[in-house]
């Protein structure tokens, strides 16, 4: 039987997914509540702590505040009511070199701004090239931001993209559209990632945007009840280029609303979740797509298709469903609502409440012996510095059979509506022409040969804004378990 509707406005709950510990949050003692956080948007800041903005009616400027902590503590939100200075529904945070956060767009807001405010006085900056993009059915909704290695913003919105120098407002590039003008931002829900930087000092940036529906998918559905077929094209874009230009690639079937995670390993992104049929919004999806996919970014066409299909759940997740990297490497799935309210009887697709662990190829059986083991680490590193990194693993021989050994840093995202915003990946440069050195000072044991790799943080916020990040040894394409470190500035 589902869970008895709470009379709360909002729910919440910590889970610990890795020691399967989850306590209710108790929100806000009457008479005080939490205001609506429906569609609303969020990062994390330096210090580890959630900053969630926005949302509907009451919420649509708030921002709310939760820092984690041991389940058996009493931890819970904390809420600044009218702290925006605009209205935020649908709108997309982006985590900033100096610790502040971006605030992109929402319904009917063709400007940005900044949280914490550097004076209780800043409002909004004008953006309109939001309202170029605005369609009929809306489709700059939950615009794809990302923070470009040269400090700028990269923002897509329905088929268009500009480079924005938000220091002063200024357009600094404006990119080629994107081939075929279909639409990739909410309601029609594409997914966007920028995929892995190579490097300490990465110079270069790519973005990868996958799916979304077709255009007037929306209104087709909405009126017509016809559901339009997905789109089944991904288009990269080398975004540091000069003269940028799209590489399109066919994914294995069509997908709206699908979820990107960008695996551990540097080399791969997972896509999950969505239709086949139809656009984002209240039941106007059908045809769920079962089997997640792999897009394998370093293919190079060598070994023909970039994807490979996996395998897959027979819970459907459409609208109002999620995807999040685990620290073990595993990809927790969860939610699907395309209803109004909760309805769990007598429709298409019921309001689901359960959670989902999907294991990628890597976390195979046969590939045990070759999974390191991170046996020291720090927990803090400035910027630029050099620190060392101590595992082991099984077979130690698999080190040069499987490849090249690697460290990787992963950003962790705040994921809702097919975009995992601040989601990123840091592939960090080794010291030295060796790969790893043997731990002369601790003796091997039955968890395998031990080993010490030294490498270098990313060399600014550019790369690597200040804050928490889950860190891997990676080997050929079998990841650790994420070790917790914090990037600061130096």
């Amino acid at each position: 039987m589902p869970p008895r509707r709470q009379r709360h406005r909002s729910q919440a709950r910590l889970h610990r997914p890795l020691r399967r510990v989850r306590r209710p949050l108790q929100l806000l003692p009457p008479p005080y509540h939490l205001t609506d956080t429906w569609c609303s948007s969020a990062s994390l800041d330096p210090d580890g702590r959630l900053v969630q903005t926005g949302g509907f009616n009451d919420g649509e400027r708030a921002v709310r505040f939760f820092r984690a902590c041991a389940p058996e503590r009493a931890c819970d939100w904390e809420e600044l009511q009218l702290a925006l200075a605009a209205r935020r529904w649908y709108a997309t945070n982006q985590i900033l070199p100096d610790g502040r956060a971006v605030i992109v767009g929402g319904r009917r807001q063709f400007n940005y701004e900044f949280y914490p405010k550097s004076s209780g006085a800043e409002g909004t900056y004008r953006l309109p090239f939001l309202r170029e993009t605005m369609s009929e059915s809306e489709d700059n909704l939950y615009p794809f931001v990302h923070l470009n290695v040269d400090g700028n913003l990269f923002i897509f919105a329905n088929n268009r993209a500009i480079l924005l120098d938000y220091t002063s407002n200024t357009v600094v590039k404006s990119f080629p559209r994107m081939p075929g003008e279909d639409p990739r931002n909410y309601p029609s829900s594409g997914s966007s990632v920028l995929m892995p930087l190579n490097g300490s000092s990465a110079a270069e940036a790519e973005v990868l945007i996958c799916g979304g529906a077709s255009a007037g998918a929306y209104e087709e559905a909405l009126k017509n009840k016809t559901y339009l077929r997905a789109l089944s094209t991904c288009g990269r874009l080398r975004i540091t280029d000069a003269s940028p230009a799209w590489a399109m690639e066919e994914m294995p079937t069509a997908r709206v609303m699908g979820d990107m995670v960008l695996m551990p390993n540097g080399k791969e992104v997972l896509i999950v979740n969505g239709a086949a049929e139809g656009t984002a919004g209240w039941e106007l999806a059908r045809s769920p797509v079962m089997a997640p996919v792999m897009y394998r970014f370093d293919n190079g066409g060598s070994s023909g298709s970039w994807f490979s299909v996996l395998g897959g759940s027979d819970v459907p997740r459409m609208y109002h469903s999620t995807a999040v990297l685990l620290r073990d490497g595993r990809v927790l799935v969860g939610g699907s609502n395309p209803h109004v309210n909760y309805n769990f009887y007598g429709v298409l697709f019921p309001t689901e409440l359960s959670l989902e662990a999907f294991s990628p190829p890597y976390l195979d059986r046969s590939l045990c012996d070759q999974r390191p083991t991170i046996v020291e680490s720090p927990q803090e590193v400035n910027h630029s510095r050099r620190f060392s990194v101590g595992f082991t693993v099984r077979d130690g021989s698999s080190l040069t059979v499987g490849g090249k050994v690697s460290v990787t840093v992963v950003a962790p995202g705040f994921a809702t509506h097919a975009l995992a915003m601040n989601q990123r990946v840091v592939v960090l440069d080794i010291v030295g022409t060796a790969a790893v050195k043997r731990r002369r000072w601790r003796k091997d044991s039955a968890e395998g040969a031990a080993y010490d790799l030294e490498v270098v943080a990313p060399a600014n916020g550019m790369v690597a804004p200040a804050g928490y990040y889950m860190l891997f040894v990676v080997n050929g394409d079998v990841p650790s378990e994420g070790v917790w470190v914090r990037i600061t500035n130096s």
